[in-house]
């Protein structure tokens, strides 16, 4: 149960965060309308190589490679970009309270999400991210490679048209694959094809995961010089084929792969796995082990504080294939897409089936108000676009794009403009909260 000071605690308002950049080879310039470019710059001061850097991620947590600040003179010098005195981390610390005990006793003094807007100019590595047992295990083995012992489940929510791969074609769809893309044949052997191939739908699902699972192993654990070799007949056979027909949207994704990753086994395991546009305003949420590759957009992204990835493909960087294809669900089928739900006129909720978080996006008006109210768990803002005023407890603020606030626990925070708006919120999941009433 919650104590009286709980219940009355508004945590002292709102804290301005100074924020971590990330600038991945993957990510987009300035010069190429990256929006993390933009709201670093906004956020964190002038940048001299704005307009030449890919900046790829904007970092609001408190994750050890990334980390946000708090600004020492909170909301109130909106005009400031001095450094914060302190990291939220260590703010927290001193100031656990601001969690609320539901979440400081789950997972004691530290966020259990971060909070990220991404850019992606080019594709990011075919990847997963470990469940929480694997993630212990690989980090006390290899901590210099997986730097933490967390999962790390996420959700992309598209500010821009977005694009990814995510999971498993079906079956069905896979036997097409192999009857019209002899080089995955040639790739994964006739024997492994044909297994595929014989498959039926009454089959036990285990079984049809096995041989998934023993074709793509053998995919992508093919070597380098026979991987180059099929890419290359992949390319001359496509372009030939091109001038008689149109390629398919998946047959074109896979030439523009090869142009940003030449001879890379990640080009042709783009096959099997699941093409995905998203519009603004939907989400794709990933749970752990299962295999994806962001392609093209931007995004806010919401995932448990982990920063552990395991790569095989599409990445000049460290690939750790057999855990990858170890780990994997080998689940088929098409991705949920989340849309959303109302929770009031201006506000949309991303509720994704993990506790660690959740997303609102608020698109607000000119002229128009609205209240998030009082939750048991602290909240990250961030404000995407526009300029209006945010009230927690007795002070109200100016705010404008690029500002990123912590709220904590039990804080209402009300938002006005005289522009349009658009907010977005990580808080940990409501679901957690059986208490919750809005």
């Amino acid at each position: 149960m919650e104590t009286e000071l709980e219940k009355n605690h508004q945590g002292g308002g709102l804290k301005r965060l100074r924020c971590s950049v990330q600038n991945y080879d993957w990510g987009k310039k300035g010069s190429e309308g990256s929006e993390v470019a933009r709201l670093y710059e906004l956020n964190s001061g002038p940048d001299m190589e704005l307009e030449k850097k890919p900046f790829a991620e904007f970092w609001m947590g408190t994750h050890g490679s990334g980390p946000s600040s708090v600004v020492e003179s909170g909301v109130e010098n909106a005009d400031s970009f001095g450094s914060g005195t302190m990291s939220l981390k260590e703010w927290i610390i001193k100031n656990p309270n601001v969690l609320g005990h539901k979440v400081l006793d789950k997972w004691g003094c530290d966020l259990p999400f971060l909070f990220k807007v991404l850019s992606v100019a080019k594709a990011l590595s075919i990847q997963a991210h470990p469940d929480k047992e694997l993630a212990e295990v690989l980090h006390k083995l290899q901590p210099n490679l997986y730097k933490d012992d967390n999962h790390k489940p996420e959700m992309a929510l598209a500010i821009t048209e977005f694009e990814a791969l995510c999971g498993f074609i079906s079956i069905e769809e896979l036997k097409g694959v192999l009857r019209d893309v002899p080089e995955i044949v040639e790739l994964v052997g006739s024997a492994e094809a044909n297994q595929v191939m014989q498959i039926h739908d009454q089959d036990h699902e285990e079984k049809v995961k096995s041989v998934l699972r023993s074709a793509f192993t053998q995919l992508m654990s093919a070597s380098q010089e026979i991987t180059a070799e099929a890419i290359s007949k992949l390319k001359s056979r496509l372009y030939m084929e091109s001038k008689m027909r149109q390629l398919t949207g998946k047959e074109q994704l896979v030439l523009q792969l090869e142009r940003q990753y030449p001879a890379d086994i990640g080009v042709i395991s783009a096959f099997f796995l699941n093409y995905v546009k998203l519009n603004s305003g939907e989400a794709l949420y990933l749970g752990a082990n299962e295999p994806h590759a962001y392609l093209y957009g931007d995004c806010i992204e919401c995932m448990a504080t982990s920063d552990n990835v395991v790569r095989a493909g599409l990445t000049p960087k460290l690939r750790d294939i057999p855990t990858l294809c170890s780990m994997l669900t080998y689940k088929q089928g098409f991705p949920e897409i989340l849309k959303g739900f109302p929770l009031s006129p201006y506000i949309t909720r991303y509720l994704p089936p993990f506790d660690e978080f959740e997303v609102d996006r608020c698109i607000l008006p000119r002229g128009a108000s609205t209240v998030f109210p009082a939750i048991p768990g602290p909240s990250i803002f961030l404000i995407m676009v526009g300029e209006g005023a945010m009230c927690a407890g007795s002070s109200t603020d100016v705010v404008m794009e690029g500002d990123v606030l912590f709220a904590p626990a039990n804080s209402e925070t009300s938002v006005s403009t005289q522009s349009e708006l658009h907010l977005y919120r990580a808080g940990v999941n409501s679901r957690l909260f059986q208490t919750l009433r809005w």
